[in-house]
């Protein structure tokens, strides 16, 4: 789906800057980020639903950033 060409009015769900994006081509307003990739998910296809276009994910590239920012996590690391 990566490669899938979008039509005005589409939502595209994609992963910028380490937030879930929910994307309205065409129209910016509309446009709304999340936490979580379940979230944008669940939120872009109702918006796709609603407004009776596609909703298209795109899966995230792996950046080997550490985003797990949980305290035990941290803690077994140590501050680095």
């Amino acid at each position: 789906m990566d490669d899938e060409e979008l039509n005005d009015g589409d939502v595209e769900t994609l992963s910028k800057r380490g937030q879930w994006v929910n994307r309205v081509v065409g129209d910016a307003a509309e446009s709304s980020s999340f936490a979580s990739k379940e979230e944008a998910m669940e939120v872009g296809r109702l918006l796709a639903t609603e407004r009776g276009t596609r909703h298209v994910v795109r899966n995230a590239q792996p950046t080997g950033a550490i985003t797990d920012e949980d305290p035990a996590v941290l803690e077994q690391f140590g501050d680095e």
